[in-house]
């Protein structure tokens, strides 16, 4: 019995340190706000300024590498499609009317 301890604590540690746990557990928290999602129920649209703080909440994720929490905000079906092909910070800000400063 020792042995499948033994096992289970080596498996566990092999998949946190690939990433996979982290990315299995984020998956799975998105497929059950998916499955809670009430289809029926109309959403608002989202606005261009809306946009633009989904992805520079999204950016400051990928960039802190918090990348199972975004992977969960980018599993939203509404932001998905945005998310994937959306234009970068400068040139949504750009097309809102606000600019943007590189340091």
């Amino acid at each position: 019995m020792a042995a499948v301890a033994e096992l289970k604590a080596v498996l566990k540690d092999t998949l946190e340190k690939k990433g996979v746990l982290g990315h299995l557990k984020a998956r799975i928290r998105a497929e059950v706000f998916n499955a809670l999602d009430d289809d029926c129920e109309p959403r608002p649209s989202l606005s261009h300024e809306n946009l633009l703080i989904n992805e520079l909440i999204r950016e400051y994720l990928e960039f802190n590498k918090y990348k199972y929490t975004a992977s969960v905000l980018t599993a939203d079906k509404r932001l998905s499609i945005f998310m994937h092909f959306s234009p970068r910070i400068g040139s949504t800000c750009s097309s809102i009317g606000q600019t943007v400063s590189h340091p």
